[in-house]
């Protein structure tokens, strides 16, 4: 067993110092909320610096700092969400916009809860398959073609308060998707509200409120795993640095996007992701990266 393991869970992040984890950070920050996949760049940018992988707990912990950047930033909606989900409930007005959103992310979120327990075993294991590199690879030119379809052939006019039950749900088992490390959580979730014909920035917001959920699960999942495994003081001052810098990074990133995608389309995104596909089966086939 890897020397990075403890009870079976990879906890790389624990032998990287604390520049290194606060670089990883801000790359994990910002990348978990772009639709450019942080898995996979948890994965490329320690094995191009010839870092230790931080593992895979380390990626759905630092999930908990795009939480915080996401409630922070949708601070308004996510209260106005909630409030007016319970007044709904209080004069049965289930027709209500707010109830109905509030009962597609409860039912977005089911799939991939579902999946991330039947896969945890797979996914948090020490070497784990579907963490390589050309499993990556892939994803990522898989995830640029669809995206890239998304922009080709489908309309961008309707409203986030246009969604219905069946939109959400059909967000939610793309959302399964980003269990497999390259896919990524914003991108399947972007991509899959593009393809019902939302408008760019509404199909964002959409994408970042149906992921609370899921991002908080995940997280708070992997902080009990942890807890559970009896790692050492060290590893979890590692994780308190991380999470702080991956919050303020992460809000930068959803500012960003949500100001992009006002005036502009995810062409560069596609682009982005072919190419780093392209790139990682390049470095693998010339025996760049292992």
């Amino acid at each position: 067993m890897s020397a990075a393991c403890t009870n079976g869970i990879d906890i790389g992040f624990a032998s990287l110092n604390y520049l290194q984890i606060g670089f990883l950070g801000v790359v994990q920050g910002i990348t978990e909320l772009l639709p450019i996949s942080s898995t996979a760049h948890m994965r490329i940018v320690p094995a191009l610096l010839g870092w230790t992988d931080p593992g895979s707990a380390f990626s759905a912990i630092m999930q908990l700092a795009a939480l915080a950047a996401v409630l922070s930033y949708f601070a308004k909606d996510v209260r106005a969400l909630l409030q007016g989900t319970v007044q709904a409930i209080q004069v049965r007005n289930y027709q209500s916009p707010h109830f109905r959103m509030s009962v597609g992310i409860v039912l977005a979120t089911i799939p991939i809860g579902i999946a991330g327990l039947l896969l945890s075993h797979l996914l948090n294991a020490c070497g784990s398959a579907l963490r390589g590199l050309p499993v990556i690879a892939v994803a990522c030119i898989v995830m640029a073609a669809l995206l890239a379809i998304s922009e080709w052939k489908c309309k961008h006019e309707r409203r986030m308060h246009e969604m219905r039950l069946r939109d959400a749900l059909w967000v939610g088992l793309a959302q399964v998707g980003a269990l497999i490390p390259g896919v990524s959580r914003s991108g399947s979730t972007l991509t899959g509200a593009l393809f019902l014909n939302f408008r760019r920035e509404d199909a964002a917001q959409f994408s970042f409120l149906l992921g609370l959920p899921a991002i908080a699960l995940a997280g708070l999942k992997e902080l009990l795993v942890l807890w559970h495994a009896h790692i050492p003081l060290e590893a979890w001052q590692h994780l308190a640095v991380g999470l702080v810098v991956g919050s303020v990074s992460a809000f930068a990133a959803i500012w960003g996007l949500m100001h992009f995608l006002e005036r502009f389309s995810t062409w560069v995104f596609v682009a982005y992701r072919a190419l780093l596909g392209i790139f990682l089966l390049v470095a693998l086939g010339m025996g760049w990266l292992a």
